[in-house]
C-alpha cells in the first residue's frame, strides 16, 4: 500500500509530464528556418517564458508582492539568510569538487558559523565578518571540468537552463537540505516560502527588466549564459561577450585556474 501523500503523488506526475511536453515541443521547434546555434529550442522556449510569466503575474508575484507589503524587512532577511545557509552546504560541496579549496573553506566557515552563532543562519554573521559567499551548484562544477553547456532552454516553471545545468538538476536537488525534510507537507512548504522569498527580492528587477528590455526572452537568454559562463570561468560578466557562444573550460583534464587577484 502506498503511505505517500495523494498531492505528492500528483505533483511528481504532473512534473514528468511538464517536462515530457516540454521535450517534446523542443524537439519539435527545431524544425525548418534558421537556427541559433545557442538556441535552436526557441519556439519552445519562448512558449514556455510565456507560461511562466503567466504563473508568475497570476500566483507568485502577486504572493511576492503581498509577503514584502506585510512581513516586517527583519522577517524577511532572516527568512532570506536561513536559506542561504541551507545552500552553503551544497556550494561547500561544488567548490571542493572543482578543486577552489579557498572558496571551499570559506563556505565551510560561513556554514558553521551562521548555523551555531546565527541562530540556524537566521542572522548572517558571517558576513559581518567578512567571509564570503561563493554560490556553486553541480552544473558549475561540470562546466568547470569541461562539460560543454548545450543548448538553451528555458524550463517550464523553473525557468533559464541549459542543457548540462538541466541535467545537473536532480544532483542539486541530492544536495538540497529542503529536500529531505519530513513530513512532506512540510518540505513542500519551505519550497513554497523560498520560492515567494527569492521573487520578493527580485520584485524591481522585473520592473526595470520590463521597461528596459526591447526583447526580454533575448534579453533573458543572453543574461543567463553570460552570467553562466562568468560563474564558470571567475570572469567579470562585463567581460563576457553577450554574442558569443558559451564558452567552456577547454580541457576537461583540469580546470581553469582562477584569474590573479
Amino acid at each position: 500500500m502506498n503511505n505517500k501523500p495523494l498531492h505528492t503523488n500528483a505533483l511528481r506526475r504532473l512534473t514528468s509530464w511538464v517536462f515530457a511536453a516540454g521535450l517534446l515541443l523542443a524537439l519539435g521547434g527545431c524544425a525548418g528556418g534558421p537556427v541559433n546555434p545557442r538556441d535552436p529550442f526557441e519556439p519552445f522556449n519562448r512558449k514556455a517564458l510565456q507560461f511562466n510569466e503567466g504563473v508568475d503575474s497570476v500566483v507568485l508575484k502577486p504572493v511576492a508582492t503581498v509577503y514584502r507589503q506585510q512581513v516586517p524587512a527583519l522577517v524577511r532577511t532572516g527568512v532570506s539568510n536561513f536559506f542561504g545557509n541551507m545552500s552553503d552546504g551544497w556550494s561547500f560541496v561544488n567548490s571542493a569538487l572543482q578543486f577552489k579549496f579557498g572558496n571551499a573553506a570559506e563556505n565551510f566557515m560561513r556554514l558553521n558559523v551562521n548555523t551555531f552563532l546565527g541562530l540556524g543562519g537566521i542572522l548572517d554573521i558571517a558576513s559581518d565578518l567578512n567571509i564570503e559567499r561563493h554560490r556553486e551548484d553541480f552544473g558549475q562544477t561540470l562546466g568547470r571540468w569541461g562539460v560543454p553547456a548545450g543548448p538553451y532552454i528555458m524550463l517550464p516553471l523553473l525557468g533559464p537552463s541549459t542543457l548540462r545545468d538541466a541535467l545537473s538538476l536532480t544532483v542539486d536537488r541530492r544536495g538540497d537540505p529542503v529536500h529531505y525534510v519530513s513530513p512532506t507537507h512540510d518540505r513542500y512548504e519551505l519550497y513554497g516560502l523560498r520560492a515567494v522569498d527569492k521573487r520578493s527580492n527580485s520584485l524591481r528587477v522585473g520592473t526595470v527588466l520590463e521597461e528596459a528590455a526591447l526583447d526580454k526572452y533575448t534579453f533573458i537568454r543572453d543574461s543567463y549564459l553570460q552570467k553562466r559562463r562568468a560563474e564558470i570561468t571567475e570572469k567579470d560578466p562585463a567581460d563576457t561577450p553577450a554574442d558569443s557562444a558559451p564558452a567552456e573550460p577547454a580541457s576537461p583534464a583540469a580546470p581553469v585556474a582562477p584569474p590573479a587577484r
